[in-house]
């Protein structure tokens, strides 16, 4: 009769550890979606634009993976930037996950090496002049020959993991700008650098600095199918 009771005390135990595991993974599975259907929500009344829908459950994917990892240290914002839209077009994000709003949405350059209107080659090696897709965190700030900047931190390996040795920082620019596109039809390069407005850099730097996720998605074979980071998320969320 013991014996029996041990047993079924501890298939109860099993079933519970089950159906924990379960719940914890459909909860994550879920979570992005209805953060994504908050965001459509809020935004709708003050037309803010929202970057793609499987861009933003890719980026909260994986946001989401990188706090689980405890990898992110001020979780509250995500900066998101598209470059599979032109540089003519507003393409960095940043949003506000507990207020579940757009602070920015703006001009964002590409370096010079991945393409003139659109960003088409990437590389994450020293001296490539070329822009590194993937998720990273935000260092510290400092004050470099572009003013006040922000240092990054490439954390998917092989991706951007030479973010720091190549000097790739958030920064402002004189050459990101509708003006400079009206002349030239597209934005100013950097030298790999997401460099956003000048008039903006200080609000965002401030915004998005010392441990915030930034992902920088790039539509390529190249980065989809080697992502560290989104070659976890569907077990991330399976739990």
């Amino acid at each position: 009769m013991r014996i029996k009771k041990i047993v079924l005390v501890f298939l109860l135990l099993v079933l519970i550890f089950v159906a924990n595991e379960w719940s914890g993974a459909s909860n994550r599975e879920n979570h992005s979606i209805l953060l994504i259907e908050k965001f459509n929500l809020t935004n709708k009344d003050n037309s803010a634009e929202l970057p793609a829908i499987d861009l933003l459950q890719t980026a909260l994917s994986g946001y989401e993976l990188l706090q689980e990892e405890n990898a992110i240290n001020r979780p509250e914002v995500i900066t998101i930037i598209d470059f599979s839209l032109p540089s003519n077009q507003e393409r960095l994000w940043v949003l506000d996950l507990v207020e579940v709003k757009v602070l920015y949405h703006c001009l964002v350059s590409h370096g010079r090496n991945s393409g003139e209107i659109m960003a088409e080659n990437f590389s994450n090696k020293p001296g490539s002049y070329a822009s590194s897709p993937g998720f990273y965190t935000t260092g510290e700030t400092y004050f470099g020959k572009h003013g006040f900047s922000l240092r990054l931190n490439g954390i998917e390996n092989g991706i951007n993991d030479k973010a720091r040795e190549r000097a790739i920082v958030i920064h402002g620019a004189d050459y990101v700008s509708p003006e400079f596109i009206e002349k030239n039809g597209r934005l100013g390069r950097s030298l790999g650098c997401p460099a956003v407005p000048e008039k903006l850099s200080r609000e965002i730097i401030e915004t998005i600095k010392d441990g915030t996720c930034l992902f920088v998605y790039a539509p390529t074979e190249s980065y989809l199918s080697k992502s560290p980071v989104i070659s976890r998320i569907s077990t991330f969320k399976k739990g």
